[in-house]
């Protein structure tokens, strides 16, 4: 058994076909298939039910695969240690953050993150909320980008922003609206439309919707901010949108109006995560520190200057 045959291993459980853990494993099918079948041999043991269109983990695979796992994690940290002893800067770092923030984060942090880590490459990584975390916990990610609260003890969190919701509508609704600031109970009644499954701005959206009074629109779930933007400015309807996405670079489009809430606003609060065996923690809380900064610049939000890492219980 070697590191080679667990990364195969767990490569098969994340793929649930030999074709796909291959070609993800840098591996020709036959020889992943071949190497499996021999741990599988000198173990004596079944860790995969093969049937024609799915491998299936068997009961025992199951704890063999997080073993292997956390093999693999601890030989990542030991590699973590040699590199931050070299140098602490240099390197890469896997960041995952999900879509509704990415896009609009990013260009506002790129420049400051290459000045302050000009050794250090940043491997961005865009998905829902929840294969991030999955992905933070297996150590396919480094450090994530998350609404809060999210994860579990097994990880640092680091408290970098919060940024409030604006509501949007069409310029053909303003009469309805007419004040910059409007309360959360005037959405009362109202039908908004929201994001697909699996967003978790579609679950905070939801919340404040129903706090407000208001539901949501039946037959439309978007599938991203630009097809919520657009829709309401095509007087489809209205929606909630974080600060972020209607702020430059972002066009702004002359038929959709912005109004803010008046305080306390609607907010969500964001987060950087990441492993507590990882040994680059200097490194993830001066990342931290860039990122809060960069937001605390363009949202002119006080809080940012004043985080604090929380560890969880």
């Amino acid at each position: 058994m070697n590191l080679r045959d667990l990364k195969y291993l767990v490569a098969l459980a994340d793929h649930k076909h030999f074709g796909r853990a291959a070609e993800a494993s840098f591996a020709s099918q036959p020889t992943l298939s071949t190497q499996i079948k021999k741990l599988e041999d000198e173990l004596d043991v079944q860790i995969f039910e093969r049937q024609p269109r799915a491998v299936l983990l068997t009961t025992a695979g199951e704890a063999i695969i997080a073993r292997a796992r956390s093999v693999l994690r601890e030989v990542d940290a030991i590699r973590d240690i040699a590199r931050s002893a070299r140098d602490p800067e240099a390197g890469s770092i896997r960041l995952g953050m999900f879509p509704t923030l990415g896009p609009y984060l990013l260009p506002h942090v790129i420049p400051a993150l290459h000045r302050r880590f000009p050794r250090l490459e940043l491997l961005l990584i865009e998905e829902k909320s929840e294969e991030l975390l999955s992905k933070l916990e297996r150590g396919e990610l480094d450090a994530a980008l998350l609404a809060l609260p999210a994860g579990d003890e097994s990880l640092t969190t680091v408290v970098l922003f919060e940024e409030p919701f604006l509501l949007a509508l069409p310029r053909e609704r303003a009469a309805d609206f007419p004040r910059a600031r409007v309360k959360l109970s005037e959405l009362r009644e109202q039908q908004v439309l929201l994001l697909e499954e699996g967003h978790c701005m579609r679950t905070q959206a939801l919340s404040l919707c129903e706090l407000g009074g208001a539901s949501e629109r039946g037959g439309f779930r978007a599938t991203s901010l630009e097809t919520l933007r657009q829709m309401v400015a095509a007087n489809v309807g209205m929606t909630l949108l974080p600060q972020l996405s209607v702020m430059p670079p972002v066009a702004a489009n002359d038929n959709l109006l912005l109004r803010h809430f008046v305080e306390p606003q609607p907010k969500r609060q964001i987060g950087l995560l990441w492993r507590k065996s990882d040994a680059r923690e200097p490194l993830m809380q001066a990342l931290a520190e860039v990122l809060a900064d960069g937001a605390h610049r363009v949202l002119g939000d006080p809080a940012a200057a004043n985080r604090k890492s929380r560890q969880s219980p």
